[in-house]
């Protein structure tokens, strides 16, 4: 959100990134037009100017409010190209809170990084393990 905010010369505050969020999420086109929305940490536990939870303007959209669950990035073996997503450690508590926030569904990214040096089969097999590892616990 921060380059949109660049491009406005707005400061990325947490009040000017909710009062944001709420007008997107209760906009007269999302209706119909948007079916689910990832939600980031900070997201998902905010609440509008007027005390309603951002979670339940999506909702009032007849949109789903989801949650993004990885926690990003890292290096593959010291790789200068090659990554594999963080946060398997604490995501069975991560995902419980989440839903008992109004999340309904989960997001998780993984990275493939395709060229004249890859991917390599081990960092292949090491994304395809945490996936199965992240859809058995988000799917509980």
């Amino acid at each position: 959100m921060q380059k949109r905010f660049d491009t406005i010369s707005v400061e990325s505050t947490e009040g000017n990134r909710r009062d944001y969020r709420e007008l997107l999420f209760s906009s007269e086109g999302m209706e119909g037009n948007i079916g689910g929305v990832i939600l980031f940490d900070e997201t998902i536990r905010q609440n509008s100017k007027d005390g309603v939870s951002l979670v339940e303007l999506i909702l009032r959209k007849k949109s789903l409010p989801g949650i993004k669950v990885d926690q990003g990035l890292m290096p593959f073996q010291e790789s200068d190209y090659e990554t594999v997503t963080q946060g398997l450690e604490g995501l069975d508590e991560r995902c419980r809170k989440y839903e008992s926030l109004g999340a309904k569904f989960t997001k998780w990214r993984a990275v493939i990084t395709i060229g004249k040096d890859g991917p390599s089969q081990e960092c292949i097999d090491a994304n395809m393990d945490a996936l199965a590892k992240y859809a058995k616990i988000a799917q509980k």
